[in-house]
């Protein structure tokens, strides 16, 4: 079997994270890639909070650790990882995989406005103000601690589908030489 390759996809809430994963999905279908994609913020979501209660714990790192083993025990060894501050604690991550992965850190990123638009679209209308208000400081502790090792990719003008053009280019799961619509991969923050 293959080492492990994951990509971890960080970034501040309303970014696009999850809609980038979906797309990087269809693309990755389309080329016939064998992967997985796991939205991270699902891994330790639980009231009352575990990383709150129980800080030794490390849920997400035990959930993800026995997720994967499934996923390799059926063949894959690519994983694309949601979470918003997957970026940062990628490290503790890829060692909870178990098979020292080839790891890929991109940290998507976007304005306050086009933040709370697509936070607007899917919360149905309506933005509560101290949600884009904790997505802005998330987006500056971000910003702040990432390491040059992570590759940024700002999404205010781009399309999911682009966004996941990006990410492919990163990994080096499809080879991106044969035609592919999109922006051009090598414009982004490495």
């Amino acid at each position: 079997m293959p080492r492990s390759e994951v990509l971890f996809i960080g970034g501040r809430s309303g970014v696009g994270k999850t809609t980038a994963a979906e797309a990087l999905h269809d693309l990755l279908v389309a080329a016939d890639v064998r992967h997985a994609v796991i939205e991270g913020d699902f891994l330790d979501l639980a009231h009352p909070a575990p990383h709150v209660e129980h800080p030794e714990a490390r849920l997400a790192e035990r959930n993800l650790a026995a997720m994967w083993a499934a996923y390799r025990e059926l063949g894959h060894h690519r994983l694309v990882y949601t979470n918003t501050v997957s970026v940062l604690e990628r490290d503790a991550l890829a060692r909870a995989m178990g098979d020292d992965p080839v790891v890929t850190a991109v940290l998507l990123r976007a304005d306050d406005a086009t933040t709370a638009d697509r936070l607007r679209r899917r919360s149905g209308g309506h933005l509560p103000e101290a949600q884009l208000a904790h997505s802005t400081r998330t987006a500056g502790r971000l910003d702040a601690a990432v390491r040059g090792d992570v590759t940024w990719v700002d999404t205010d003008s781009m399309a999911p589908g682009d966004v996941a053009v990006r990410l492919a280019a990163r990994t080096g799961w499809i080879d991106l030489r044969s035609p592919v619509d999109g922006p051009d991969p090598s414009t982004d923050r490495a």
